[in-house]
């Protein structure tokens, strides 16, 4: 595939939305050689088409409201963001507290308080999947259920 139509399909992709630079490059190297990707990838970077710190930030905004910190930096590093950039843009997105963020979940959720045990590790199984720590699961079902920690 010749250069232009490998930068042709670059700015399609970055037209739909924000690409990592790994994923960018991932995308289009069955399109060309290493070397045709690698220079692609770094044009759009210098002009700015391309940005992880703009991809993790519109990220970290589209799936802040319903995930925790913890998952949204694994999927911001599987998408090869690095965990510095991952970090500033959790912290620069999201709006409240990571317990704010985990009783909205929970509550649009669940809503009612466990009865038992059982109902208790469903709800906790939930917000870890979420990628709520243990410290935050605990707190937001403090008092739902007298579950020791």
């Amino acid at each position: 595939m010749a250069k232009e139509e490998l930068r042709q399909r670059a700015i399609r992709l970055l037209a739909q939305r924000d690409h990592s630079r790994a994923e960018l490059t991932r995308k289009l190297s069955s399109h060309g050689s290493a070397d045709e990707v690698a220079e692609v990838v770094a044009r759009m970077a210098a002009l700015e088409l391309q940005s992880d710190r703009r991809f993790a930030e519109q990220y970290v905004r589209s799936r802040g409201a319903r995930f925790g910190a913890q998952r949204l930096r694994r999927e911001l590093r599987q998408r090869g963001i690095d965990d510095e950039l991952g970090a500033r843009a959790i912290a620069d997105a999201l709006e409240g507290d990571e317990i704010d963020r985990a009783q909205r979940v929970w509550q649009a959720r669940f809503g009612d308080a466990p009865h038992d045990p059982k109902e208790w590790a469903r709800q906790a199984r939930f917000l870890q999947y979420r990628g709520f720590s243990a410290d935050i699961i605990h707190t937001v079902l403090k008092g739902r259920f007298d579950e020791p920690a």
